[in-house]
């Protein structure tokens, strides 16, 4: 065996043992988000595999599926923070403890409260309650209707976004604040108590939000206008003797 043969054989081997160190930090981590061990073992699979493309195209010309450039283990982790207290851990904690809340409103019409209730009373029958049985009662109000919806969809506003509600202005705020959100600190009629911002509070910035334009009804109108002044226009002309 050639040493380029020689060679060749340890790069594979240190790709197949960085693969299975890649693959037992991922099952220990089990889902863990921005763990250290997944990360570094990732590193090092996609050295190892770099580095036997380059020996295979040095030696035959061949190349493997594995498109990937090398990482520098140091310059990555210190770019990324890797870890509580960075890569050795000597690092302070983050001078910015508060938490960020994240506010929004946003206004609808309704146009027909009727077809929003059998909507929303539709929804429910289709989404099973604790026991896993459809929840047969029906829905009464606006503020059930909406809920519903928010519930049976993705939970966020954006599944409002229903013919049968029209979207209007909202605004998204910000804010660093001292203490994490108690939903049960306030009673279920107090709207504004979530809201509203404690001593040590800080709004760090705010986004509006405005209702689309129908463009292609602007544009409609704008065509409308001319052609009303083309014709008056014209009628002018025609009344000149």
């Amino acid at each position: 065996m050639t040493d380029r043969h020689a060679e060749l054989d340890a790069a594979l081997e240190r790709v197949i043992t960085a693969a299975r160190d890649h693959l037992a930090a991922v099952k220990a981590a089990d889902g863990r988000a921005d763990d250290d061990e997944v990360w570094r073992a990732y590193v090092e699979l996609n050295n190892a595999s770099n580095e036997y493309d380059e020996l295979l195209l040095d030696a035959f010309g061949e190349v493997t599926p594995w498109d990937v450039e090398a990482i520098d283990p140091n310059e990555a982790d210190r770019q990324l923070g890797v870890g509580l207290g960075g890569i050795d851990g000597t690092e302070p904690d983050d001078p910015h403890p508060q938490v960020i809340s994240v506010r929004q409103r946003r206004d609808y019409r309704v146009p027909s409260v009727a077809a929003l209730l059998r909507l929303a009373e539709a929804a429910r029958r289709t989404n099973p309650d604790g026991d896993g049985e459809p929840v047969a009662a029906p829905v009464e109000t606006v503020g059930e209707a909406v809920l519903e919806l928010m519930q049976a969809g993705d939970g966020s506003l954006g599944a409002l976004d229903i013919p049968e509600l029209e979207s209007l202005d909202g605004v998204v705020v910000v804010a660093e604040v001292v203490t994490p959100l108690d939903p049960e600190a306030y009673e279920d009629a107090d709207g504004a108590g979530p809201f509203e911002l404690e001593p040590g509070d800080r709004v760090v910035d705010r986004l509006d939000e405005h209702a689309l334009v129908d463009l292609d009804e602007d544009l409609d109108e704008d065509i409308d206008e001319d052609e009303e002044e083309e014709e008056l226009e014209e009628n002018e002309a025609q009344a000149r003797p």
